[in-house]
């Protein structure tokens, strides 16, 4: 979404629909920018565009542009989010890794995307070069041991004799790292203060049905490899395979263990955190 993600081709009406966890922790980020209201900011990853959308009507006298490597993403957004009723916000097709721009942000915000990107160093180059003397950046993605339990379920599937000639080869599509990389990548790119954690958290999904919707839209390295005609099988032998170890809760919720690494920096020159 972000950056590099294979040939994985995203539905950004299905992301839109089954994406309320991400729009939660999205909200939850928001709040700690404790915007003043004629900032500008930058959403990379911006998806859907719902959650730009919401930034923009956080910052009334300000401006935000949100960027994303998907055409399917950035078109939808501009279509449901029209100039005429967000004056204030803008989506422009970009690679999170070649972010590019003439004019300065105040805010470069990054929301469950950058676990997407390949190259961590080249996102956090290219905010630096953007923001202002003392700008900001805030950012969670998945970090180090992010959903692994859904990975076990995952794999004996994919190992299966019918299914293994489709991942022969399949490099890993998602990029979790850990504080440390980041303790070492951000003073090298320009960021002078910084903190970084990882922080478990569970994201809850309402039955199965809402379960696998997540798998069929975000998981989409793996499950766009199936053949078409046999993808919901394998969405429903992944969500069998997770709930034989992790059974719904007593309401029939269903919980996942996720790691996001959050983090928030600021430029060189301002004073720390």
């Amino acid at each position: 979404m972000a950056g590099q993600m294979g040939q994985a081709k995203w539905s950004a009406a299905d992301y839109a629909a089954n994406s309320a966890v991400q729009q939660n922790w999205a909200r939850e980020l928001i709040a700690r920018l404790r915007l003043g209201g004629d900032e500008r900011v930058l959403d990379a990853g911006c998806g859907d565009g719902k959650v730009t959308a919401e930034i923009a009507q956080a910052v009334p006298r300000g401006g935000v542009t949100g960027i994303d490597a998907s055409p399917e993403m950035i078109a939808f957004a501009k279509k449901t989010f029209s100039p005429r009723r967000f004056p204030n916000l803008r989506f422009q097709l970009m690679d999170a890794r070649r972010i590019r721009f003439r004019r300065s942000f105040d805010v470069v915000f990054s929301n469950a995307a950058l676990h997407w990107v390949d190259d961590h160093p080249a996102f956090l180059r290219g905010a630096a070069s953007v923001l202002k003397d003392g700008g900001r950046l805030m950012v969670s993605c998945g970090g180090r041991g992010n959903a692994q339990d859904v990975f076990d379920a995952l794999r004996p599937e994919m190992r299966l004799k019918r299914r293994r000639p489709f991942f022969r080869g399949m490099p890993m599509p998602y990029f979790f790292h850990a504080p440390g990389d980041y303790e070492k990548w951000l003073p090298a790119t320009g960021f002078k203060t910084f903190k970084v954690r990882l922080a478990p958290r569970d994201a809850i999904y309402g039955d199965a049905d809402a379960f696998k919707a997540w798998l069929r839209t975000t998981w989409l390295p793996y499950v766009q490899r199936v053949p078409e005609e046999s993808r919901e099988e394998f969405i429903a032998a992944i969500t069998k395979s997770y709930l034989a170890k992790h059974p719904p809760g007593a309401r029939g919720d269903i919980h996942v263990r996720m790691v996001r690494l959050e983090m928030e920096a600021r430029v060189e020159g301002k004073a720390a955190l």
